[in-house]
């Protein structure tokens, strides 16, 4: 590709080439717009297919207003997805508080073979989840069964939690079945629909009775009705009343699944005058309790598949404990609960039928996962035992049916928390490197960037980097990677001396002259050593006298050849009437008169 960049940053005009397929390598000092160019290129490609206009925030100061030099890059149609490895991608997707990589189910696990075998293991269970699912009345009752449930508030090893909905709303007894004498004729408005919401009036204007003898609402004389008017908010709190109206609904709504003599107490209970007594509240307590199992049933038929049954020895078995006894549920022996636990029953007996065929497809997909769990790791532990990294990784199932890439420290148990924090500059740099590797080859976009990505490292880790992204399969290699960097090491790596390991490189240096970047290609024999260069040098004819002498100074020092050669050209430099030497006292004369003579 042909790419020509106008008028962004501090590039006026540019035009450079991206070769497909291969790593395009461009070397260029600090300022000459690698960034820009880099950004420039996302813009471009992120606004033609999203509408959005990035592009003109590379607009020079110069030229703001300016519409006839707007930003432009031509060159890039063919280019419909891109990925940037920069500080904001080590930001937005490295080291989230749960996993190392955002993502990293997707990424290491989920494809194309993993989709199959849970589609495979689906297909045998699918009978049952989707009798679930098209049943209103059971999906209902499960949320009925929630609702209720969270009524109670939370466990308790005695009585009902106080702070809960149903403690608050029936501590003192119903009293909007039973109004409290006095406030009669107050029924339709305590007894209403929105009863709570008049309360909560009542109790906002009780403040204005006392400024006047007068109703602040319709100006009667409430003189002699003021403290039926305040025992409103003594007798009623318009929360509790809420809570009362919903633990209401949803008794009423449940009715049909409990069993007669329950049903029975749950509508005395309900229209008591009274708190409740010990028994009463045990006789509560053991009702939530079945709810919350068979809740727990329905629910855990709802979610039959791999991830709920891959942890157990012999499915046959396990298949057994999604079956409704409702022998062991006495509080909810109805021909309604009946009915749908016959649902779930009858669904389970069928696949039991299959127990076998689905017992190899769980085992198979569980191989899968340990392979594709060892290879990733592996891959990664290897890299960072290579570079010198003291840290593992591992992924490992998060519960949910997903799994997380954790980071551990050699020298300790247990994961590392707070990534981030832990990590140097260059241990953050160099794992999310790696991390941003294996993103790219799973999401394939058409051109990757690599934003001055290695600079920062020593030689050693430089080299493991690179050899990770680019050498082995599984890696950048025959993928359209941009890879610019100031760092002129990588260029001699990988074009000079390992030439063979890298192949189809491009590498190139660009060069911003006065707001034009221009591009040259670096080839092996682009490349010389300091002592090629010197000796280049010092032989060539056009080379002035005392530049030789400057360059074989250099070169003597550079190969450690301090002999007299060395010391005569340096007094040279010196000016030195008397050539002198060190000595063990000092410097000391070289040579004598005649000598020099």
């Amino acid at each position: 590709m042909k790419i020509e960049i106008l008028n962004c940053n501090n590039i006026e005009q540019g035009t450079f080439e991206i070769r497909e397929n291969v790593l395009n390598i461009k070397y260029a000092i600090n300022g000459a717009g690698k960034s820009t160019l880099a950004k420039a290129i996302a813009f471009s490609v992120m606004d033609r297919l999203g509408n959005k206009k990035q592009l003109s925030e590379l607009t020079p100061f110069k030229y703001q207003g300016n519409a006839e030099r707007a930003p432009q890059v031509k060159g890039i149609e063919g280019i419909s997805s891109i990925r940037i490895f920069d500080e904001d991608y080590v930001n937005d997707f490295v080291f989230q508080p749960d996993e190392l990589l955002k993502g990293s189910f997707d990424i290491f696990i989920r494809g194309e073979d993993y989709e199959k075998g849970i589609q495979i293991i689906d297909k045998l269970v699918n009978e049952i989840k989707k009798l679930l699912a098209e049943d209103k009345d059971i999906e209902g009752l499960i949320r009925d069964l929630t609702e209720l449930s969270n009524g109670f508030g939370k466990p308790t090893q005695k009585g009902i939690h106080g702070s809960s909905p149903l403690s608050k709303a029936l501590k003192g007894g119903n009293k909007v079945a039973n109004i409290p004498v006095g406030l009669e004729d107050y029924k339709d408005f305590i007894q209403g629909a929105e009863n709570f919401k008049w309360i909560k009036w009542q109790m906002d204007g009780k403040a204005f009775i006392d400024i006047s003898e007068r109703c602040p609402y319709c100006v009667g004389d409430i003189s002699e009705k003021k403290g039926r008017i305040r025992r409103i908010s003594e007798e009623y709190d318009a929360k509790s009343v809420e809570n009362l109206n919903k633990m209401v609904e949803v008794f009423q709504r449940l009715n049909q699944y409990f069993s007669e003599s329950t049903r029975k107490k749950i509508d005395e209970f309900v229209e008591n005058t009274s708190g409740y007594t010990e028994d009463q509240t045990n006789f509560l307590r053991d009702i939530r309790d079945q709810i919350d199992r068979l809740r727990g049933k329905f629910s855990k038929a709802q979610s039959i598949g791999f991830h709920s049954l891959k942890d157990v020895d012999k499915v046959v078995e396990e298949l057994k404990s999604y079956c409704i006894d409702l022998g062991l549920f006495n509080h909810l022996q109805s021909e309604n609960t009946e009915s749908k636990a016959k649902v779930v029953n009858d669904s389970i007996d069928r696949i039991q039928e299959k127990a076998g065929e689905l017992q190899g497809n769980i085992n198979k997909q569980k191989i899968l996962i340990e392979k594709l769990v060892k290879e990733n790791s592996t891959e990664i532990n290897n890299f960072l035992r290579n570079a010198g990294y003291s840290y593992s990784v591992d992924i490992k199932p998060d519960g949910n049916g997903e799994y997380r890439l954790k980071l551990t420290h050699n020298d300790i148990d247990g994961e590392v928390s707070n990534v981030r924090t832990h990590l140097s500059y260059g241990e953050r740099n160099a794992f999310a490197l790696v991390l941003f590797m294996y993103d790219v080859l799973k999401k394939n976009p058409d051109l990757i960037v690599l934003d001055d990505p290695i600079s920062s490292f020593d030689k050693n880790k430089k080299y493991a980097i690179v050899d990770m992204l680019f050498r082995k399969g599984g890696s950048l290699r025959g993928k359209t990677v941009l890879l610019l960097t100031h760092d002129f090491e990588p260029i001699v790596d990988m074009v000079k001396h390992h030439s063979d390991r890298f192949e189809g490189l491009f590498g190139s240096f660009l060069e911003n002259t006065h707001g034009s970047l221009a591009e040259k290609g670096i080839v092996k024999a682009d490349i010389c050593s300091f002592i090629d260069i010197s000796n280049e040098n010092i032989r060539d004819a056009a080379t002035p006298l005392l530049s030789k002498l400057v360059y074989l100074r250099r070169l003597f020092e550079v190969t450690n050849e301090k002999g007299l050669d060395y010391h005569i050209i340096s007094n040279l430099f010196h000016k030195r009437e008397k050539p002198k030497i060190p000595g063990e006292d000092g410097m000391m004369d070289m040579m004598n008169r005649d000598q020099i003579d």
